[in-house]
Order: structure tokens, then C-alpha cells, then sequence
């Protein structure tokens, strides 16, 4: 049946010429569920049946041949859609194709396959960290079906078999999120911690900080060959401290049995890194931070809770595809929300990282990319688009209640990136 539905859209497809596409608008007005439009165009994708990202054209909205199966996905998913006759779609493509107009229409060819770095337990809904991860929640809403890797398929070499991965809320430095004087008594922090060394004694290592240098290392070898890695929250600065650190014991005993070595600060090499350099390790072991890449010290006094909000910058669609796929919105101001980590300092960013969105007051970046060899890597950060200080045990967002939510419009965002052309940014 699965590749019998493709034929059938196809012919379908031909049958209709009077009302030749479905238009996907991502407006604020024409659409009633921005994050399950994701879906749809993906599920297009997947039944092998091309699609069309009309950047900047009513907040990047979505373009198919027309079926009648497609038609009926929308009414079911409850996604608005409007039909098109072959004229009035080739006219949207000549006003897109207008030289004075900052529009571009992106030919998407194939549903990218997806992984989720995520712990075994909570790829068989165990869950023993007791916190949640925005991806996987804005996935699971939107239906679009994604597959779990932990270490053992990452030291394994399995990535290859993806084109997108995402970092769940991981600590790479070994530090086990550094909860040590909040949690280190809790039974679920006990556990991790045990389930933990386990594992990296299993694939033949002495530390679990020596297992997260191997995966970071396999992951950089996935990008440079190719791959699309995004990470949120905590996974954006550990990655690239792990990088950094590399041969290098930035852990003080209560995480790895021994002291930190004394000249960690000084043995720090930026040059491996993906996106930071010139940070400063926190040196204090119980602080609730790992470096001072994310901006948390003197942050409340810059920027309020009500007026915490982030801005897309505008990229020339024509010209910079990419950075303008990745900021479609039907909005160019987002609110802010926090995580462990929240949000970039300018000064640490590398001059080759293209910066996606900015808070202006504070002089931050929270959302930021750049190619990485063959590859492209995003980091955002914050841990929930619409809860601004989700807490250890808090429960999850219901997305059902934020289904035009533009912060997590910016993962989905991410999620279709590799379905298009590769483009390499214009100099």
C-alpha cells in the first residue's frame, strides 16, 4: 500500500487540472494551524510528490499539486488550505520572481529522514530525566515521524543513514547537566547517573565524559560529510565546550571520581569548535552553569520578563536562501523564553556564524547558524518557545493550545531546510 498511494496521487494530480495546487498560506490571518502545515508538507514529501516553499510570500506558505487525498489531509488535520487553477499559481510565481520583490520560491524534493539524539529510556517513553524537549513535542504534534539515536548508535556509525539530527537536552561535558546541588539526592538523578557510566563502560570507556567527547566527534563527522545537526538549550554550549576540551578533564570529582585539571582554562583549543570561542569555563562545580558562552549573569536586569522578545533579522531571499528559510515567520518578533541555556553572548559568537535572531537590549544572540564543511548546524536557544521558565518536573506544553506558535515555527523551519536544494550562502 505504501507505494501504491504515491501512483495514486500522481494520477489524481493529473486528473484535476482546473485546480492544479493547494496553497498552504502561513500568514497570520490565513492560517489556523502554522506547526501542522509542517506536517502536511512533509507528508507530501514523504508520498514523493514535490513541493513548493514560497519564501516570504504570506509568511512562507506552502505549495502542491492538487488531490484529492492531499485535500483531504488538510480538512483532517485541520490545516487551512486554498486551491489553485495552474494560471493564478504561475501568477504567485511571477510576482515571486519579480527582481524588486524580496520573495523566493524553493523547490522542496524529498522528506528528509530524522533522528533524535535522545537517552534509550526516553526513546521507550521511561523518561527518568524528568524534563521534555521542545522537537520532539512540535514533531510528535505536527506528525511528522522521526527515528532515536543515543551513543551506541552514534560510536556505531549509524548517522549516516539520517539527514537531520537533533541534540535533546544533552550535557556533552560529562557534568550530568550539573543538577549536582539541586538533584544529586533524587532517585531519577541516581539513576541517570548509574544507567550512564554503564554505558560508557559497555563501549569501552573509563568516563562518561570521554563517551560524550567520542559522540561529539562522530557528530562533527556527520556535519562535515553532510548532515543537518540542530540543537536546542544545554546540547548548543556543552557540544562545542566537549570540542574544546578535548584530552582536557574540565569535570571536578563529584562527576567523574577525579579532581579538574588546573589548567583546563588554558588548555582550551577554539579552533575545533562549531560556533563559540574565547569562553571562559565556570570553575565552580555546584553553579548551574558550564561557561560564560550563555548569558545568565546580570540578564534579568537588561531584559524584564514581559519585554523579553527576539527579533528575526530580514535576509535577501534571492540572494540568501537559507538564513531566509530559517527565519520564516509570520512574525519577525518572537518572545523569549528561558533554559539552562538561554541565549548566546555576542562577544564568544565566531565571525563566520550567521546570527538568525537577536535580543537587541541585551546584546544576545538566540538563535544562530552557519555551514560547518559540507554540513549546516543551527543552535537555539531556550528550552520551551511558549513556557519562558519550564522547571525540572514541570509538565509538558500542550501545543494543541499554541498551534501558530512562532518560536516553534523556527524548528520546523529546520526540519524542512534539508528537503530543499543545498544552497551555499552568496559572498
Amino acid at each position: 500500500m505504501k507505494k501504491v498511494l504515491p501512483v495514486l496521487i500522481l494520477m489524481a494530480c493529473a486528473l484535476h487540472l482546473q485546480a492544479s495546487y493547494i496553497l498552504l498560506p502561513m500568514d497570520p490571518e490565513g492560517q489556523k494551524d502554522h506547526l501542522k502545515a509542517y506536517g502536511i508538507t512533509y507528508w507530501v514529501l514523504n508520498n514523493e510528490v514535490e513541493a513548493w516553499w514560497l519564501l516570504n510570500y504570506r509568511g512562507g506558505s506552502f505549495a502542491f499539486p492538487y488531490s484529492r487525498v492531499f485535500e483531504k489531509e488538510c480538512l483532517t488535520r485541520g490545516v487551512s488550505y486554498e486551491v489553485l487553477a495552474d494560471g493564478q499559481f504561475n501568477a504567485i510565481l511571477d510576482e515571486i520572481a519579480d527582481p524588486e520583490v524580496n520573495m523566493e520560491a524553493m523547490k522542496l524534493e524529498k522528506a528528509p529522514k530524522i533522528a533524535v539524539y535522545t537517552p534509550d529510556q526516553n526513546a521507550r517513553g521511561e523518561k527518568i530525566q524528568p524534563w521534555d524537549d521542545a522537537v520532539t513535542m512540535v514533531l510528535t504534534y505536527a506528525e511528522i515521524p522521526y527515528e532515536t539515536v543515543y551513543d551506541t548508535e552514534v560510536i556505531g556509525d549509524e548517522l549516516v543513514k539520517y539527514d537531520w539530527l537533533h541534540l535533546h537536552h544533552e550535557d556533552f561535558t560529562g557534568q550530568y547537566g550539573r543538577f549536582y546541588r539541586n538533584y544529586h539526592n533524587q532517585p531519577w538523578y541516581r539513576e541517570n547517573q548509574r544507567k550512564m557510566e554503564e554505558l560508557a563502560a559497555t563501549l569501552g570507556f573509563a568516563k562518561v565524559s570521554q563517551l560524550k567527547l567520542s559522540v561529539v566527534k562522530k557528530i562533527k563527522e556527520y556535519v562535515v560529510g553532510g548532515g543537518f545537526m540542530f540543537a536546542m538549550c544545554s546540547a548548543t554550549d556543552t557540544y562545542d565546550i566537549a570540542l574544546a576540551a578535548e584530552g582536557v578533564d574540565i569535570c571536578a570529582e563529584m562527576y567523574d571520581g577525579d579532581p579538574v585539571d588546573p589548567n583546563a582554562q588554558e588548555k582550551l583549543d577554539y579552533s575545533k569548535t562549531f560556533a563559540f570561542e574565547d569562553f571562559q569555563l565556570e570553575r565552580n562545580p555546584l553553579e548551574y552553569e558550564y561557561s560564560n558562552i550563555d548569558h545568565f549573569r546580570g540578564r534579568d536586569a537588561m531584559v524584564k520578563s514581559d519585554q523579553d522578545y527576539f527579533t528575526l533579522f530580514d535576509f535577501s531571499a534571492k540572494w540568501d536562501p537559507v538564513p531566509t528559510m530559517l527565519t520564516q515567520n509570520h512574525t519577525r518578533t518572537v518572545k523569549g523564553f528561558m533554559g539552562q541555556t538561554t541565549a548566546f553572548r555576542n562577544p564568544v559568537i565566531k565571525s563566520n556564524v550567521l546570527i538568525l535572531g537577536e535580543t537587541k537590549p541585551a546584546r544576545e544572540a538566540r538563535y544562530i547558524h552557519s555551514e560547518y564543511g559540507q554540513g549546516f548546524f543551527t543552535f537555539y536557544g531556550g528550552h520551551d518557545p511558549e513556557d519562558y521558565r519550564h522547571y525540572v518536573q514541570d509538565p509538558e506544553t500542550d501545543l494543541s493550545l499554541h498551534p501558530n506558535s512562532p518560536g516553534y515555527r523556527l524548528i520546523l523551519n529546520n526540519i524542512l531546510f534539508p528537503a530543499a536544494k543545498k544552497k551555499k550562502r552568496k559572498t
